[in-house]
């Protein structure tokens, strides 16, 4: 059973709306969207693209819901744009996260990622960074992780799908890369379970540099059928590749085990990218808490 002292459920916005395919769930408001999060027992969100930039505006429509903005998505673009942007566009995300009470900030590079283009996610195109981008990488995540220090913040990778922070080979690269102690991995079961990675290994190995998790299941048979038909990672995901944990193929009880075991603190997020016309994102939410009620305890 999972500590609710130290365990925090939190739920992504992105099963209402996504903010990568904006038709998906386009109908849905903000208002409803968080409204239903709480009403389904959840204490935490991620920030969606309909929430308010206000940030008293935001945080009063979440205080009275019971509600905490617990992480939001920040894309690096250290390979594809000047160094300096990215450290600009970073330090205004920061303090809007830790005006809203944030503890931690997710990114991922994205630089060459090919996750929103219309490429086979499969294929060879995906982001292969040279000796010198990974070190710009590592000094700028390095740099980016101080910087959320400052506010009392944690910095946290998110590897995910079509980028260059994708396999376990790349998750380890990027790990010995950055300093320990300002450069922490978001995990993510869905990312993994997508790209034929065991999820259970990666969790054991960064357990105690894992600041940030994602919980997410997947469909294997459509996968499978994304892989054989060269499916770019969008189409995937309209297709219902992705579901709420407890609904698809992976086995979250050795998860929940060594989250358990391992005395982790923080938020566990359940994020399940889905068409909202074909899994109503109330039933689908209500669905994930009732099932990790059962499992953890939470």
């Amino acid at each position: 059973m999972l500590d609710p002292n130290k365990v925090k459920l939190a739920i992504a916005p992105i099963g209402w709306t996504n903010d990568d395919m904006p038709d998906l769930g386009g109908e849905n408001t903000f208002e409803q969207c968080v409204s239903e999060m709480a009403l389904a027992g959840f204490k935490g969100s991620e920030i969606g693209n309909k929430y308010p930039q206000d940030v008293n505006v935001l945080k009063h429509k979440l205080d009275v819901r019971g509600l905490q903005i617990c992480n939001a998505w920040f894309s690096t673009l250290f390979t594809s744009e000047p160094y300096e942007v990215t450290i600009k566009n970073f330090i205004a995300h920061r303090d809007r996260l830790h005006a809203l009470g944030a503890k931690v900030i997710g990114a991922s590079e994205q630089g060459d990622s090919i996750q929103g283009k219309d490429i086979n996610i499969f294929g060879s195109q995906k982001a292969v960074w040279t000796d010198e981008q990974w070190k710009l990488i590592a000094k700028g995540y390095n740099e980016l992780g101080a910087l959320a220090q400052e506010k009392g913040m944690t910095l946290t990778m998110h590897h995910h799908m079509g980028t260059g922070v994708q396999t376990a080979e790349e998750i380890d690269r990027f790990m010995d890369a950055v300093d320990p102690e300002k450069v922490f991995l978001l995990f993510d079961s869905g990312h993994l379970t997508f790209a034929g990675i065991d999820p259970l290994p990666i969790l054991k190995k960064y357990i105690h540099r894992i600041r940030h998790i994602h919980l997410k299941d997947v469909r294997l048979p459509i996968r499978d059928q994304a892989r054989k038909e060269g499916w770019s990672f969008l189409t995937a995901v309209r297709n219902g590749v992705f579901t709420v944990p407890g609904d698809g193929d992976v086995d979250f009880a050795p998860i929940f085990q060594v989250i358990e075991e391992s005395g982790y603190e923080g938020w566990v997020v359940v994020e399940a990218e889905q068409d909202p016309a074909k899994a109503n994102p109330f039933e689908y939410a209500q669905m994930a808490r009732k099932y990790i009620r059962e499992k953890t305890g939470l």
